[in-house]
């Protein structure tokens, strides 16, 4: 079971760094680390998916280390600041940089 849960996550940062891109340097992480990124940028897209208030198109997310930096565009503040709590709340998440410009 725990070899199906690695598979998993390898699978997942594999498609997560595929539909995102890499904005970030990780050619001096880990492959653990890179897989434990790739996992809470999932999470947290996850969150945003499911809450009727973020709009989970328009707030991209990247990882590097625990620190979810976030981008893109939402349209109140009320959902920028969300989105930013959504991320805090995510098990693994360190920190959090909110770059969300309100349109």
């Amino acid at each position: 079971m725990k070899i199906a849960h690695i598979v998993l996550a390898a699978a997942t940062a594999l498609s997560v760094v595929q539909l995102t891109g890499c904005a970030v340097a990780r050619d001096q992480q880990t492959v653990g680390a890179f897989i434990d990124d790739a996992t809470i940028t999932t999470r947290v897209k996850a969150r945003f998916a499911q809450d009727s208030t973020v709009s989970a198109l328009a707030i991209n997310v990247e990882t590097l280390n625990g620190t979810v930096q976030l981008s893109g565009f939402a349209k109140t503040g009320v959902e920028r600041s969300h989105a930013e709590s959504l991320a805090r709340a995510t098990p693994g998440v360190k920190s959090v940089r909110n770059d969300i410009i309100i349109q």
